[in-house]
C-alpha cells in the first residue's frame, strides 16, 4: 500500500511539475489544455452565465485543493511547530527586554536548530501545490481562453460598475480574476471549516 502511495504521489508530482513548466516554456501549451478542457465541458459554459460558471469553477478548485491539503499536510507536525515558535518568539522577547545577554545567546543557537524544522515546514506547504495544478491550471487556462474570445463577457461589481471580465483591473490582473478570487475566498473558507483543515 504504502509503495502504491508513493508511486502515485511521483506521478502527480511530476503531472503537477510538467504542467507548470509547460505553461512557462511552451506558447501553445496553455491554448491546447484550454482546448481539451472546453471539450471536456462540452455545452455547459453556454449554458451558464459566465458569473455562475466562475463560480462553480472557484467552488470546484476549493473543493479540490482543500482535499489535497488535507491529504498531503501533516497537520499535527505544522500545529506542533506552531506552538513551538510561538513559545520561543515570547521566550526571545523577554530575553531581549530583560537584557540578558546569556540567554539571548542559547536562545540563537536555539534558532539556529529549529532552521531543519523550518525547511520541513516549507516542504509541506509546497508539496500539495504540485498536484493543485493538476486541476486548477486547466481550468484557469480554459477561463483565459473563454474570457479572450468573449470579450462582451462583463460583471456589476459594487464600487466599480460594470466592468468588461477581460479588462486590466490592476496590476495586470483582469476582472475575471478579481471574481474568481471574490467567489473563492468564501467558498473556500466554508470547505475548510468542514473539513477541519489547518484548525487547532
Amino acid at each position: 500500500m504504502s509503495q502504491w502511495k508513493e508511486t502515485l504521489e511521483r506521478i502527480g508530482l511530476a503531472l503537477g511539475i510538467s504542467m507548470l513548466l509547460g505553461m512557462l516554456l511552451l506558447p501553445d501549451f496553455r491554448p491546447a489544455v484550454a482546448g481539451l478542457v472546453g471539450a471536456l465541458l462540452g455545452p455547459l459554459p453556454d449554458m451558464l452565465p459566465i458569473h455562475i460558471t466562475l463560480f462553480v469553477m472557484a467552488a470546484l478548485t476549493g473543493l479540490y485543493a482543500s482535499l489535497i491539503q488535507k491529504y498531503t499536510m501533516d497537520w499535527e507536525l505544522m500545529r506542533t511547530f506552531s506552538e513551538k515558535m510561538k513559545g520561543f518568539q515570547k521566550e526571545y522577547r523577554e530575553a531581549q527586554l530583560a537584557e540578558n545577554k546569556q540567554k539571548l545567546k542559547k536562545l540563537d543557537e536555539k534558532r539556529a536548530a529549529m532552521m531543519g524544522d523550518q525547511g520541513k515546514m516549507m516542504k509541506q506547504q509546497l508539496k500539495p501545490m504540485a498536484y493543485i495544478s493538476i486541476i486548477s491550471l486547466p481550468l484557469f487556462f480554459w477561463a483565459w481562453e473563454y474570457v479572450s474570445v468573449n470579450p462582451d463577457f462583463a460583471i456589476t461589481f459594487p464600487f466599480w460598475g460594470v466592468k468588461s471580465l477581460k479588462e486590466t483591473a490592476f496590476l495586470g490582473i483582469q476582472y475575471w480574476i478579481v471574481w474568481y478570487m471574490i467567489c473563492s475566498l468564501p467558498v473556500s473558507q466554508v470547505i475548510r471549516k468542514a473539513l477541519d483543515i489547518g484548525g487547532a
